[in-house]
């Protein structure tokens, strides 16, 4: 396997109309995802439902996350995580709007 190699930290905009999603490692049954948002949130009334499981941490920034069976939302700053498991609604109602979050994303489990 070949070595692959960077920086979460390299090219961040400090701005950007959309998220910015770029795959680090993809291989069967994984993906490991680094996110950039800069004030982006879920639209109003829109779920994500996703078949996969996801595990995600905030490296920078800040973001607050609310499930569809929870009443309190997750407040997260750097070092924070959450996993998601798969089909359990959620959304992202914030993400800080002054300076950029990085996520760190992994996406497992697709269903056989």
């Amino acid at each position: 396997m070949q070595t692959m190699a960077g920086s979460v930290f390299s090219d961040v905009p400090a701005h950007s109309a959309e998220e910015l999603v770029t795959a680090l490692v993809t291989m069967p049954g994984a993906r490991i995802e680094r996110i950039v948002s800069t004030g982006q949130a879920s639209p109003p009334g829109f779920w994500y439902d996703q078949a996969q499981a996801e595990w995600v941490m905030v490296l920078s920034g800040s973001a607050v996350l609310r499930f569809a069976d929870e009443a309190e939302p997750y407040r997260m700053g750097p070092g924070d995580y959450l996993f998601i498991s798969p089909h359990r609604r959620h959304r992202v109602e914030q993400t800080a709007p002054d300076a950029p979050t990085i996520w760190l994303a992994v996406h497992f489990g697709w269903p056989a």
